[in-house]
This record gives C-alpha cells, structure tokens and sequence, in this order.
C-alpha cells in the first residue's frame, strides 16, 4: 500500500511541484493545504500517513500545525520544510513530535528520504542541520522560546497586521481575551510595539519577509 501524504505550502507552484514529487515516487498525495488552518482541518479529516508542512504559513505556522495534527492524529508523522538550519528551530522541531527537519535548499531526493525514514518511524535531519542539536536534544536542553502554542498563533497573526478583533474572530475566542494575550505576549518578550513583535515573527521563522 502507497503511502498517503498530506502537503501544506502557502505557495500554489511549491504544491504542484511537491504534488508531482510524491506521485512520482509511487506515494498518495490525499490532501493539500495553502495554510496551517487548513492543515489540521484535512489532517483530521484523512489521517495521511505523513504530512509535509511548511514552517511559515498564514493563520498558522508549521510548527503548531503539526502539533495539533499529532495529537488529533497520533499515527501521522509530520515533516518540517523550511529554510531555517539554527539549533533552535530544529530542538522546538523535535520536543514537538515531528520526525523530519528537511531544509528547502537540499536537493528534493532529501525529503523523499525523510519520508521513507519517517514513515518507518525513524528520525530524518537534513545534513545542513547540526549534528549538535541532536545531542542538545538527547540531553534536554531547554527551548528558548517562551511563548506558548496559542501566544504564538497571536503573535503571528499581530505581526502580519490583524487587529485584535480580527485575532479573536480567527481564534474564536473573545477580543478580551486575545488582547490579554497580546499583553502577556509583549511583557514576556519585552516587545513594546507592534514592529518589536514583527522582527521576532520573522526572527522566529513564523512569517516571511
């Protein structure tokens, strides 16, 4: 049986270009998302054997994508593609669950690779990555990011200009609520306006310039 893959990339020619890759090599492609949203919606829909997630896409990044995917769907193994080689990225990668760190100037046979080694339940680095990280990994080192999951889905959306209604009506939550973690969001990072918290978003991998 091929194995069954989900794709996410906000960029249309990246898709149909990963879409062509996967069939090529004998494996389903069974959803395609143009956001992190959208993501989790068809991942919990289908269930794919592996998804391959953008680390930087709209309404939700990669990296929090696959954590809600992973805990609606515990079989699927998700692999981050991204440009972002620092240790950091990569240890956040990994405590998250994902199986598979590809950087996106390796050659396309490196995410096949990650998909065949992650589908077997094993983990795939690009050799661009540090081998260092795997050792910070092993001996649980923290992860400087302080914000949380849903601070960070806040962050995102304060730094590519949504207003604080806007960001509750995104979340579903309530504007009270979204700007008190707005708040919590700027005391923890000591950001004081809203391009502070744009260069963390960029810094950070969450958005693209």
């Amino acid at each position: 049986m091929s194995l069954r893959i989900l794709v996410a990339d906000d960029h249309l020619i990246v898709r149909q270009g990963l879409k062509v890759l996967m069939q090529r090599e004998g494996f389903e492609v069974v959803g395609e998302a143009a956001d992190g949203q959208e993501a989790v919606r068809l991942a919990r829909d289908r269930c794919p054997d592996v998804a391959v997630l953008d680390l930087a896409m709209p309404l939700l990044n990669g990296l929090d994508a696959a954590r809600e995917i992973l805990q609606a769907c515990p079989r699927t193994k998700a692999i981050l593609l991204t440009m972002h080689t620092e240790d950091h990225y990569v240890l956040e990668a990994l405590r998250a669950g994902i199986k598979g760190y590809v950087v996106k100037t390796q050659a396309s046979a490196d995410l096949i690779r990650a998909i065949r080694e992650v589908s077997r339940d094993m983990t795939y680095l690009s050799p661009r990555v540090s081998r260092t990280v795997v050792q910070a990994y092993l001996a649980k080192s923290e992860v400087s990011d302080p914000l949380t999951p849903r601070e960070r889905q806040v962050l995102q959306f304060v730094a590519v200009g949504k207003t604080t209604k806007e960001v509750a009506g995104q979340l579903g939550i309530s504007v009270k609520t979204a700007e008190a973690h707005r708040m919590r969001i700027m005391k923890k990072l000591e950001i004081h306006n809203t391009a502070g918290v744009v260069r963390y978003a960029i810094r950070q991998g969450l958005i693209q310039v």
